[in-house]
């Protein structure tokens, strides 16, 4: 069995075509299972579910609990939908509803899993909605990674830096293992979530936790690995662009708390101050410019952003 988990908020058209991709590449000989687990939507997304494809499942949270706690969900319901005689042999999805899955992609997916019973998780390639490759590979970050990785300060990175973190040592066609993947969408084998468990949903209101989910898989004995031929367009941020403000928080807050756990906590302090002087810089700059009255409503926004993100921060 394979239980395929949608964590959606707000993005009705898009989660419709997700799953109307997904359905149409089911997985001969596998019994598919789809759990819609809606995040407090006010879009219809729940009514088109309904209405549009009856064999899917859908759960409803009256407000946003985050995308870990959400994808949670999902996988509880999977746990009670896979029987104990077939657990061995089933399987668990995280596909984000900004997703369309391409023909046979699935198949490629389970097929690479079931050759290797070390494998815990395998993800494929995403494209962006142009066909162009997404990055998604990725080795464990350190302090150095996070301190660079998604900031202004990245281009200034030493050598190597970025490039050896985003895997680019290696084709974007070749399969291998890695130490985590994109979390839009990953094929987890059920023994080793249920060894494993879920999302560490009290740290991680959303992004980190497949960097983490990832860690304790791969600490546990289990291998990540790349498929490319197993092809996944990626809109990306559908959901969580809709309030940028709370995403560059999320993603900022979430890196200290990776750190923290999993680097300890000198190197989270200084991520954390690090992280507190790039966003103090970037809130002067702004500062600057609204003083000179360039684009007012725009630097507002964004000293407001980065003030949201330093109070956050002070107390991650």
């Amino acid at each position: 069995m394979l239980v395929v988990i949608i964590v959606s908020w707000n993005v009705c058209a898009l989660l419709d075509a997700c799953i109307a991709s997904l359905l149409a590449c089911a997985p001969v000989g596998i019994d598919l299972r789809v759990v819609v687990v809606d995040n407090g939507s006010n879009d219809g997304s729940v009514a088109l579910v309904h209405e549009k494809f009856a064999d899917v499942e859908v759960i409803t949270n009256e407000t946003n609990i985050g995308f870990s706690a959400a994808n949670n969900v999902g996988l509880r319901r999977a746990e009670s939908l896979i029987s104990p005689t077939i657990a061995a042999h089933s399987f668990v999805m995280l596909l984000n509803p900004d997703t369309i899955v391409h023909p046979g992609a699935l198949d490629r997916l389970l097929m690479h899993i079931l050759r290797d019973e070390t494998i815990g998780i395998v993800g494929p390639q995403l494209r962006y909605p142009d066909g162009t490759i997404q990055p998604t590979r990725r080795r464990f970050p350190n302090l150095a990674t996070m301190m660079f990785e998604s900031t202004w300060l990245q281009p200034l990175a030493p050598n190597g830096l970025i490039r050896g973190y985003f895997f680019e040592d290696k084709e974007p066609n070749q399969t291998c293992d890695v130490d985590w993947l994109v979390g839009a969408a990953l094929l987890a084998r059920f023994s080793a979530y249920i060894q494993c468990g879920g999302l560490d949903a009290t740290l991680f209101f959303m992004y980190s936790e497949e960097t983490d989910w990832c860690f304790r898989l791969k600490h546990a004995g289990w291998r990540i690995v790349y498929v490319p031929s197993a092809v996944i367009t990626h809109h990306e941020g559908a959901s969580s662009s809709q309030v940028s403000a709370n995403r560059m928080t999320f993603f900022n807050v979430s890196k200290v708390r990776y750190a923290r756990k999993h680097l300890g906590p000198v190197q989270a302090w200084l991520l954390r101050t690090n992280l507190v002087f790039q966003h103090v810089v970037q809130l002067l700059g702004e500062a600057g410019k609204l003083i000179l009255g360039h684009k007012r409503a725009l630097r507002q926004a964004r000293i407001a952003a980065y003030r949201q993100v330093i109070t956050a921060l002070a107390t991650a």
